[in-house]
């Protein structure tokens, strides 16, 4: 057995832990993994609707509809339909959904440099390099 690879299991085990009980708790509100997809979709140039936000959230369509309701209700997203096929719905951050993604953004950050708070500026982009190469291949299987 690679030691690394079992390092890096537990290391997920513990960051998956300690986001459900502690360091990111109060920001795990399914509305605002739904607010994440839209944005990403925005920021990316792809029109985000309810298919989408099942495909990046790993979850059937019918779950997928009552998060995007929970979204809308909540006042971070809204509705439209789309001007190339009216029977499609697309879906876009409201004024409040993207102060809510700035927020978001903030207090995660602002939990990153807390916990590397202690590391050299060479050390916080390695790491950086090395997670987003990581998650890239990790998430795409």
């Amino acid at each position: 057995m690679d030691p690394h690879l079992a390092a890096v299991e537990q290391a997920l085990i513990a960051m998956r832990r300690s986001q459900s009980r502690r360091a990111l708790a109060e920001l795990a509100v399914p509305a605002f993994d739904v607010l994440d997809v839209v944005e990403t979709a925005e920021r990316t140039g792809v029109q985000a609707t309810v298919s989408s936000v099942a495909s990046a959230l790993h979850v059937d369509q019918p779950r997928a509809s009552k998060l995007v309701t929970s979204a809308v209700d909540a006042g971070l997203i809204s509705r439209v339909a789309d001007k190339a096929d009216g029977r499609r719905v697309l879906l876009v951050r409201t004024p409040r959904g993207r102060a809510t993604s700035a927020e978001l953004h903030r207090a995660r950050q602002a939990a990153c440099a807390t916990a590397m708070a202690d590391w050299s500026d060479e050390e916080r982009a390695a790491f950086a390099q090395l997670l987003t190469r990581f998650v890239a291949v990790f998430g795409g299987r």
